[in-house]
């Protein structure tokens, strides 16, 4: 199996790496990665200047003179990051496209501005299966053990041939769930995306020139229902919701044909 694996946090941050060591068990890896953090640029891409690409090292290999290739660090967007990858990076297309893991959750609405959303996105509209991978923001993340968690559940989905007929998931672990024992892991919700809104509220500041800036509070959604990944995350279960490209609403579509609207 090739996977590609990509990111929003940039190319050397540790949640990428730490599913890369969990991926390699399962198949060869590709790395295609913003060369600097992308969070929140939604499905961005870059058409009018150039995308620069650089092939990324690390210095840990025990070798000074011989660094360990990390991957391809690329000057632009997660979604360029995937159609470079396989236009020009994999020596195939690849069978499965993995984004993150994630520092920060990717529920609710926060789906249609995640990079690392977007990145898996691209990769379905390739028609290659394709999941994203976050981890709740936490100072101290225990990548590894949400790496191994993550590709736990991949396996389950290839094993079940759950990618045949739908191409996009987007699973999210809460922190808790990295600090249970093995023995007594958290449960897995299969969950609709919430789709309460955050609340559009910003304390106003100055800066120490006087002049008025504004910094967005961060209120967190309330009133949303049950049985969403909003509410599933903050009763300590992982969530997996399958996602769709298409946004055209099938119903009500149907409901326009009958309207007589005139030009």
């Amino acid at each position: 199996m090739l996977i590609l694996l990509t990111n929003d946090d940039g190319i050397y941050a540790p949640g990428l790496a730490a599913l890369e060591r969990e991926l390699r068990r399962i198949g060869d890896v590709v790395v295609v990665a913003p060369a600097t953090e992308q969070s929140g640029v939604g499905h961005s891409i870059t058409f009018l200047t150039p995308l620069m690409a650089k092939e990324a090292t690390l210095s840990d290999s025990g070798d000074p003179a011989s660094p360990r290739r990390r991957g391809w660090a690329v000057e632009g967007s997660p979604a360029d990051c995937v159609k470079l990858a396989i236009a020009k990076f994999c020596p195939r297309e690849p069978d499965l496209v993995v984004s993150g893991i994630n520092g920060g959750l990717n529920v609710g609405i926060n789906v249609l501005y995640s990079g690392t959303v977007a990145a898996a996105t691209e990769g379905a509209l390739y028609d290659i299966p394709s999941i994203a991978v976050s981890l709740e923001y936490d100072d101290d993340p225990r990548f590894d053990r949400a790496a191994q968690m993550g590709v736990g559940v991949i396996e389950q989905l290839l094993a079940r041939d759950a990618f045949a007929n739908h191409r996009l998931y987007n699973l999210n672990m809460p922190t808790s769930a990295t600090l249970r024992p093995e023995d007594d892991p958290a449960e897995l919700h299969i969950v609709p995306m919430g789709v309460a809104r955050w609340p559009a509220e910003f304390e106003e500041r100055r800066d120490p020139k006087g002049r008025r800036y504004y910094w967005a509070a961060g209120t967190p959604p309330t009133g949303f229902p049950r049985e969403t990944d909003l509410n599933a995350i903050l009763e300590g279960h992982l969530t997996l919701t399958p996602l769709t490209v298409d946004r055209t609403m099938a119903d009500h579509l149907s409901e326009m044909h009958t309207w007589d609207i005139k030009v």
